[in-house]
Order: C-alpha cells, then structure tokens, then sequence
C-alpha cells in the first residue's frame, strides 16, 4: 500500500490559500497590506529586512528546478567577466560623477554611483 502524500492530504497549498483569501469580502481590513498573506504582497517581499530571505530563495530556486528536471549534478565555472581593469573603473566613475551632478535628485543615477565606487 502506497504511504499517502501528507502534502496532497492534509495541507492546501500556497495557490489553495491566496485564492481563498482572495475570496475575503471587500472590506477597509481586507484590503489592508497587513492582511495579505506574506508570500502575496510583493511589497512585503522587498522590504530591506527580508534580503536574507530573498537570498535564500534565489539558492533555493535554482535547486528545485534542477530536481525537477533531474538534473542531479552540475558543474560551475566561475570566470572574471565582471572584474574590471583599474583605469576603464576610474573612467566609468569619473563618468557617473558627473552625470549625478548633472542629475543630484536621481536616485537611480545615486545607485550606479555607489557600485561604480565600489568596483572602483
């Protein structure tokens, strides 16, 4: 006798749980971000606190489709494609330098900014 599955018998899954919560009357509470399952808001997700989690994910992600494949072994090469010579990285900063003080307010122009400095 197969052992029965305890997922497929006993626990709904994560689709089974935002459809019924999709299913809650329209109300000032349900349409509260607080409300909404944690796996369901997108804005929860990204929160700076939860990078660990997102991390993990992106490990995890990988791992499974791999396994749903069956794909059980794989090879990794690392190479230094993103490893960038010393003056083409001072030239790329001096760059974004001047494009932040051209833009100050752009936070977008900030960013790159700072992993320019940094590579740098």
């Amino acid at each position: 006798m197969k052992k029965p599955d305890i997922h497929e018998d006993v626990f709904p899954t994560a689709e089974d749980d935002v459809g019924v919560a999709r299913l809650a009357p329209d109300t000032a509470q349900t349409r509260s971000g607080s409300y909404r399952l944690a796996y369901d808001d997108e804005n929860f997700l990204l929160r700076d606190e939860l990078r660990p989690a997102r991390l993990q994910l992106e490990f995890l992600k990988p791992e499974l489709l791999q396994q749903e494949y069956g794909i059980h072994s794989t090879v990794v090469i690392f190479g230094s494609a993103r490893i960038v010579d010393e003056e083409a990285a001072k030239k790329h900063f001096h760059a974004m330098e001047e494009q932040v003080d051209a833009n100050p307010d752009d936070p977008a122009l900030l960013r790159k900014l700072e992993i320019s400095e940094r590579i740098l």
